[in-house]
């Protein structure tokens, strides 16, 4: 969800207006994604390395997060939607981590949808992880080395309850994937918006979508002709 400063700006606005509107987007566009049949949405809302941002706009930003997910708890429960994370979510403060599992506590029976967002994550970051957690089973006896393939990498993976993604789409204009799911996206379709994430809405999730509807997806197979 990126962009959200440069719509700021651009209004003469402070990035945090910016990270404030941004919210709206992802009440339409989680919103959109339940009524389309989306089963999974997963949203990078804070990466590890937006620690390194300057401490009033990362302050604004957990506060703004408690804001939200105590004012679109409706939103859950309307729309039967599950709410999960990703990341390092120890890192978090700890209102944020009490608001993150009320809310998810709250919501774990819902199935229409599972609204995951990535908190203080990064794809090498759960790499690492998953590498450290895995060389801990080995050394206690509860993994022999043998037994590593892809699959038991991907369930040392903090979104190893989720599938790995049919489309990556990054706002902003900006065309790189900035660590985000490294593992998950191998196959992923990817679609770059030139649309800050304050403007991104139903219409622009729905071009996308018809964007990757339109591609043949082959997984490293060849096309046979017909």
């Amino acid at each position: 969800m990126d962009g959200n400063g440069r719509w700021a700006k651009q209004r003469g606005k402070s990035r945090i207006h910016g990270h404030q509107q941004g919210v709206h987007a992802v009440r339409d566009v989680t919103e959109t994604c339940a009524k389309l049949g989306v089963k999974f949405l997963t949203l990078y809302t804070f990466s590890t390395e937006n620690w390194n941002r300057p401490a009033v706009e990362v302050d604004a930003l957990m506060h703004l997060l408690i804001r939200a997910l105590k004012k679109e708890a409706k939103t859950f429960h309307k729309n039967n939607i599950r709410l999960m994370t990703i990341g390092d979510i120890s890192s978090l403060p700890t209102a944020c981590q009490a608001e993150l599992a009320e809310l998810k506590a709250e919501t774990s029976v819902y199935d229409r949808m599972t609204l995951t967002l990535a908190l203080s994550y990064s794809g090498r970051w759960e790499l690492a992880a998953a590498m450290k957690s895995m060389g801990e089973s080995i050394l206690s006896g509860k993994l022999d080395v043998s037994d590593i393939d892809e699959s038991s990498v991907a369930s040392y993976m903090t979104s190893n309850f989720l599938p790995d993604p049919d489309l990556l789409i990054r706002t902003g204009g900006e065309k790189r994937v900035s660590n985000f799911l490294l593992w998950q996206i191998a196959y992923s379709e990817l679609f770059f918006s030139s649309m800050h994430w304050p403007d991104f809405r139903q219409s622009h999730l729905i071009d996308a979508i018809k964007d990757f509807q339109d591609r043949e997806r082959r997984f490293g197979r060849v096309q046979e002709a017909r």
